[in-house]
């Protein structure tokens, strides 16, 4: 029989490959520069000096906040970037479509910018700019993998 604790306690060594920023329930059903905010390590990392490798930004967990079913979320289009601003030539994820969300328990990874494969982002929190709407009411999980390089 499996020890529950045993889970508890297996702490990271490290932090490669590690969730640094999360964001719930993020509606997807209005365009804006700033829907969301993702802070790294919870606001941990230090602006300017701190920096961490995206390794992977996945999104998932949709949901219907008015109850009824999930439905694709096309033509909901999205980018990851750096400010706050809306400027898109900073995006670590360029605006994409979410096609693969169309149910409950679907997912998406988005493909990093060619910038961000090679070099680290210097930032304290990442941005979700929504392009394009999607269905009215549907809300998504944003979660950002990746290294932290320095604090």
């Amino acid at each position: 029989m499996g020890n529950p604790n045993r889970v508890a306690s297996n702490t990271q060594d490290d932090f490669g490959n590690y969730r640094v920023a999360t964001a719930t329930q993020v509606s997807v059903s209005s365009t804006g520069n700033t829907v969301a905010i993702l802070p790294i390590l919870d606001g941990g990392l230090t602006p300017n000096t701190g920096s961490f490798i995206v390794r992977r930004i996945t999104v998932c967990n949709p949901a219907n906040t008015a109850g009824g079913t999930v439905q694709t979320l096309l033509p909901t289009q999205v980018s990851i970037i750096t400010s706050s601003d809306g400027n898109t030539s900073n995006a670590v994820a360029s605006s994409q479509n979410l096609t693969n969300i169309t149910a409950v328990n679907t997912f998406q990874d988005l493909t990093i910018a060619s910038a961000y494969l090679s070099g680290a982002v210097t930032a304290s929190a990442l941005y979700v700019k929504v392009n394009t709407a999607g269905a009215a009411n549907h809300v998504v999980r944003f979660n950002v993998f990746g290294e932290v390089v320095q604090f």
